[in-house]
């Protein structure tokens, strides 16, 4: 979504929205409807920038994405730390 790259689907991240809030599904187990990203800084504020999210999954208002982004950059650290 955010740079709008094709991948494979395990190398992407889905995202659902739950009430107002775009949650990480890395599972892909929650309900509803999902939205894939690369699980990147560039690639989330991307999709943000085109407010991305909002359409995707079809919310009414603008998502709080603090949680998403919380996510890829704990995910981002731990990938940089493994050697």
């Amino acid at each position: 979504m955010g740079c709008r790259e094709r991948a494979a689907k395990a190398d992407l991240l889905r995202i659902v929205a739950i009430k107002d809030e775009c949650v990480p599904d890395p599972s892909g187990t929650l309900p509803g409807r999902g939205a894939y990203v690369h699980p990147a800084l560039v690639c989330l504020d991307q999709a943000v920038r085109r407010r991305a999210f909002t359409r995707a999954l079809r919310a009414p208002g603008a998502l709080d994405i603090k949680a998403l982004r919380r996510y890829v950059e704990q995910t981002t650290v731990a990938e940089q730390a493994t050697p």
